[in-house]
């Protein structure tokens, strides 16, 4: 079940990222964001909780263990956004 967030998310996740050769379609909303699933590195898991957090206007802190469960797939982010919303 996808909704209007998630699809938002993706093209965040897209533009933040330039992932030029993917699309929205592309991105699973319950796969994994880093390691076997779309690939990412820490280094874009920064840059992607800055732009979730100034597009999204929520507090995501870098130390706390549970933005790793947060930031494991889009749906985990999607969640976590309609807590703050």
């Amino acid at each position: 079940m996808s909704d209007n967030l998630e699809q938002d998310l993706k093209q965040l996740i897209i533009s933040t990222l330039d992932l030029e050769d993917i699309h929205s379609d592309d991105i699973d909303s319950e796969a994994p964001l880093f390691g076997d699933g779309l690939g990412l590195d820490s280094i874009d898991a920064l840059e992607l909780g800055l732009a979730v957090s100034k597009q999204y206007d929520i507090k995501i802190d870098a130390d706390d263990e549970a933005t790793r469960r947060h930031f494991a797939s889009v749906r985990a982010l999607a969640d976590l956004i309609r807590e703050h919303g």
